[in-house]
């Protein structure tokens, strides 16, 4: 009786330590799942037509625009800018909070986006000040702030950073 006693007392301790461990994977497959699933609504949602329909409107507003200038142009042009700011705030949470990696962002989009703020500052800045909130797309400024940052807006484009790369 001693001796189940004592491999009980042995076996105990190893079933607590791989049931941690086996947790702790469990945990790990989950976050990557989650980032992964995350990553799939990212481009889902940077591949729709109204995502799309709403960059090809606001490149053609020149960089530096006013808000009242962006105001007088069709109503199409500020409704873009609504779409566009509040996807892109939607992402800088995502980033933010690491559920999405900002190289994924960086490499999707990374350019468009920085190349949009300009277009859209004085809007933004605007909307801050007439409704009193600095938080209006505080998360879409953050993301081009920190995509802005990131060396790869200092090199050569992925065609020529990857091009001996093999499948």
């Amino acid at each position: 009786m001693d001796s189940i006693v004592q491999i009980a007392q042995i076996l105990g301790p190893i079933a607590v330590a791989v049931g941690v461990i086996f947790a702790v994977i469990q945990i790990r497959m989950i976050e990557r799942q989650r980032g992964e699933q995350a990553a799939v609504v990212i481009v889902h949602s940077f591949q729709s037509a109204e995502f799309n329909k709403a960059i090809r409107l606001l490149w053609s507003v020149p960089p530096e625009t006013t808000a009242q200038e962006l105001r007088s142009a069709p109503k199409e042009v500020e409704e873009a800018a609504v779409f566009i700011s509040t996807t892109l705030e939607t992402i800088g949470v995502l980033v933010h909070r690491r559920v999405v990696p900002i190289s994924l962002v960086d490499d999707l989009m990374g350019d468009a986006i920085v190349n949009l703020w300009p277009r859209l500052k004085d809007w933004v800045e605007t909307l801050r000040r007439e409704q009193s909130r600095e938080s209006v797309a505080e998360w879409f400024q953050w993301l081009v702030d920190r995509l802005s940052e990131r060396e790869r807006r200092k090199t050569v484009g992925a065609h020529a950073r990857y091009a001996t790369w093999k499948s």
